[in-house]
This record gives structure tokens, C-alpha cells and sequence, in this order.
């Protein structure tokens, strides 16, 4: 033991408490099948609620400033189109054939042929 240990006074013993299911003379532990009651000691839930709308507008105002003035939307857009296009295109018959069936089974989307570079 520490020749510390006796200058910090002593905490007192708790009380027993008897809803402990060890206390003496607590009561018999709760049945599944029955409700627990009511406990006028705890406070009722609370609705909890974050409005994120100003941080939204923030970060969309940080998006559309990374992206520049200069940027356009339509033009971005037909880019990647063409490039989806091109990434289909002039593929061997066996390539078709599957590429083909992914487009059946909507795992690619649909819009170009897969038959022809982009203009």
C-alpha cells in the first residue's frame, strides 16, 4: 500500500439498493412476458432533429467554386458521352455479343450502339 493512501479520507460504502436483484430482499427478476413498469425517474424520449440546409448550400457553394465560372454543364455532359461511346467502340463480335447481353440485363446503360468510334 502506498504511504499515500491514508492522507485521502474515505469514501463511504454505498447504500444497498433494493432493486439490485442481489440486494436482500429484492423482488423477484422481471418476467419476459410481462411489461416492465413505468419509471417516473427517467424523462421520456425526445425528438431529435438536425437541419443540415445550411451546410448543404454550404457545400454546394464550395462544389460550384471548385468547378470555376467558366464550367458547363451540356458541354461536360456530351464529353462523357463521347467517351462512353468511344470506350464501346470497335469491339471484336464475342465483345458485341456480351456487350450486348450487359445492355439486355441493364448492368450498362443503353445509349450507344458499341458499333462506331464517336465523330
Amino acid at each position: 500500500m502506498s504511504p499515500h493512501a491514508s492522507s485521502f479520507p474515505r469514501l463511504p460504502e454505498p447504500p444497498e439498493r433494493p432493486d439490485r436483484a442481489d440486494a436482500p430482499g429484492a423482488a423477484a427478476p422481471a418476467r419476459p412476458d410481462r411489461a416492465a413498469p413505468a419509471r417516473p425517474d427517467r424523462a421520456a424520449p425526445v425528438d431529435f432533429a438536425v437541419d443540415l440546409t445550411g451546410h448543404e448550400m454550404l457545400r454546394r457553394t464550395h462544389v460550384m467554386a471548385a468547378l470555376g465560372p467558366d464550367w458547363d454543364p451540356v458541354s461536360a455532359l456530351r464529353g462523357e458521352e463521347e467517351a462512353y461511346a468511344l470506350l464501346y467502340s470497335g469491339l471484336s463480335p464475342e465483345q458485341q455479343r456480351l456487350y450486348d447481353e450487359l445492355v439486355a440485363a441493364g448492368v450498362l446503360p443503353g445509349g450507344g450502339t458499341g458499333h462506331r468510334a464517336a465523330s
